[in-house]
């Protein structure tokens, strides 16, 4: 009995997440006081910011390149957040807008570079990480900017769930990833262009456009995601962001998401979001010790692409 894409799909997220499910479990009776609301909340407000950065790579993978440059991009929008609010005297919301135009502009050169030059994505965002990086320190002149309290409402808890609101925005980013993914044409080409791009350019899809929107995209919601770190830190660190890219990665390919292109779930790479911080906050509440712990992810990180080349064979 043959299994159609979409079901298919649905069975791997269906699987992912009894997988997440059954970490918690583990924790829930390996951890004293994992499995409390306090615990569960605090966890899932450190997110936001993994979250939207894993929504643009997860694209990016799908259609067959990688970014490496989103963690220096959410720290070189920090950055600029931090000093058009403090030194310039931008309001809260125009340093925000000004920081997240920087992320899409990092991003607008990847895609030009990657598309229309036809430069390797790789090469591309590799330079965009040290350069970004480089940026972001020369604009916070090497030195964390503290913001006050402002930025943090951001991040606070509402009183209803304890959840905050740049979760449940980075939520609906999610959603409307699935959809667009799943329910566009945008989406079917980004799986076309990522399963196979001489096949996709011969059957009248202009690739160029979708690859330079897709690095937009990753470099706009790394903005984002400087601005949702500076609000969880309450300052804008030249320092943030070191292994997003890393992080990004692996929760994609745990979700699902193949590294060869052209395959993938922004559901699924939430998910995978979800089982990288249970692991971690799980192993840390057990006193595993931080090499342990490293070294214990990155066998799960292995794990995953180990699956994924099985499951593409």
């Amino acid at each position: 009995m043959s299994i159609t894409p979409s079901f298919r799909h649905l069975f791997e997220d269906y699987f992912i997440f009894l997988s997440l499910i059954l970490l918690v479990v583990f924790f829930s009776l390996a951890a004293d006081n994992f499995f409390s609301l306090s615990t569960l909340t605090t966890l899932l407000n450190q997110l936001p910011a993994l979250t939207v950065v894993t929504i643009g790579m997860t694209l990016v993978l799908i259609c067959g390149g990688i970014d490496l440059s989103v963690g220096s991009i959410v720290a070189l929008s920090a950055g600029v957040i931090g000093v058009a609010k403090t030194t310039w005297g931008f309001s809260l919301p125009s340093a925000a807008l000004l920081g997240i135009a920087a992320g899409a502009g990092a991003g607008l050169l990847n895609g030009i570079l990657g598309s229309y030059f036809r430069l390797p994505i790789f090469i591309v965002t590799l330079g965009m990480l040290e350069a970004a990086r480089g940026l972001a320190y020369l604009t916070t002149g090497s030195q964390t900017i503290y913001m006050g309290a402002g930025i943090q409402t951001l991040a606070m808890p509402l009183p209803i769930g304890g959840l905050s609101a740049l979760l449940i925005f980075a939520v609906l980013l999610v959603v409307i990833g699935q959809l667009v993914l799943t329910r566009t044409i945008f989406g079917r080409y980004l799986i076309a262009i990522g399963s196979n791009e001489t096949a996709a350019r011969i059957s009248g899809i202009e690739t160029k456009p979708y690859v330079l929107s897709v690095l937009v995209i990753s470099g706009t919601l790394a903005g984002i995601g400087g601005l949702m770190n500076a609000a969880y830190l309450g300052s804008a660190d030249p320092n943030a962001g070191i292994g997003f890219e890393l992080s990004a990665i692996a929760a994609a390919v745990i979700g699902g998401t193949s590294l060869m292109g052209g395959r993938g779930s922004i559901l699924g790479a939430f998910i995978g979001v979800l089982i990288i911080s249970v692991l971690q906050n799980g192993l840390a509440q057990m006193g595993v010790s931080e090499p342990v712990k490293r070294l214990i992810t990155g066998g799960v990180i292995v794990l995953a692409v180990v699956i994924d080349k099985w499951r593409s064979r």
